[in-house]
């Protein structure tokens, strides 16, 4: 939170609380409240006026695409995104890579206009997304109730775990297509276990939310090249020999994805929570 103290002159409002304006040939989102009521376009800010917080897009590719953005999105749906990305800001405590101005706000945008021609908005990754970044996924059920709120329509819960994906790359300064990589490949695993041993999973289970935080962390561990040292693997190739055949399958999945090793340490470890989740989904088909 700053007082404008600085010549910032105003190059297009949003809405009364946030708009883009320049700084020594720079330009920068402003926020604050009330900051845009009654601007216009050229005029400069008032010195200790109060500004939330200033956002700079330095990289030049990124900052063309946003200029590109605001020309073809309504202002108002812009500025609403700007203060859906301060509050997820605020709520985080921490800086967000400056690129979810340009996919957020796009995202927002392309899902409003589906909205409005009544497409129906599917996400088949939704339990594993809310499993996965359940911290994201609080605060992106708080970014949908804002725009219902602001816009006065019903946003699925669908849209949620699309926000979330947004949320948790911006956050970890990583693309996109890796954050919806991992979340389809624990997904893609599911399916894989579901067809080699004939069963159903109860994806909204317990059980299954513990497999995907497991998966998780294996995943983590092959990304960055510190795979565990499993002592009991032998006993478990031997005692759930099935459940290893599987995991096996779930190993060549990620090796393919991630183009990492899986080494067998790591199947065995695969291997005891295929056979706990193989247990836990027999148990429900046998009272289904």
């Amino acid at each position: 939170m700053i007082f404008s103290n600085e010549k910032y002159k105003v190059v297009k409002v949003f809405n009364n609380n946030v708009l883009l304006a320049t700084l020594n040939g720079k330009e920068k989102i402003l926020y604050g409240k009330g900051l845009g009521f009654g601007k216009t376009a050229n005029e400069f800010i008032p010195a200790n006026m109060l500004i939330e917080k200033v956002y700079t897009i330095e990289n030049e590719a990124s900052s063309n695409q946003f200029s590109q953005l605001i020309n073809y999105v309504d202002s108002k749906i812009v500025g609403l995104c700007e203060e859906v990305i301060y509050m997820i800001g605020q709520e985080l405590n921490e800086e967000l890579n400056e690129n979810i101005h340009i996919s957020l706000t796009d995202h927002i945008a392309f899902t409003l206009k589906r909205l409005k021609e009544n497409d129906e908005i599917m996400n088949p990754f939704l339990v594993e997304t809310e499993t996965l970044y359940k911290h994201e996924f609080g605060i992106a059920r708080k970014a949908t109730r804002l725009l219902e709120s602001r816009l006065n329509i019903v946003i699925p819960d669908g849209e949620i775990g699309f926000i979330t994906l947004h949320i948790h790359s911006a956050r970890n300064n990583g693309k996109l297509s890796n954050t919806i990589k991992y979340t389809r490949l624990v997904s893609s695993m599911a399916d894989c276990m579901e067809a080699s041993l004939g069963l159903s999973i109860d994806r909204k289970s317990i059980d299954y939310a513990r497999f995907v935080i497991h998966m998780r962390f294996a995943i983590e561990r092959l990304q960055k090249g510190n795979p565990i040292k499993n002592e009991l693997l032998s006993i478990i190739k031997k005692q759930f020999a099935n459940s290893y055949k599987v995991s096996e399958k779930l190993a060549k999945l990620i090796e393919e994805s991630l183009n990492v090793n899986v080494v067998e340490d790591e199947i065995a470890y695969l291997t005891v929570h295929v056979e706990k989740l193989k247990n836990q989904s027999l148990v429900v088909d046998l009272f289904s």
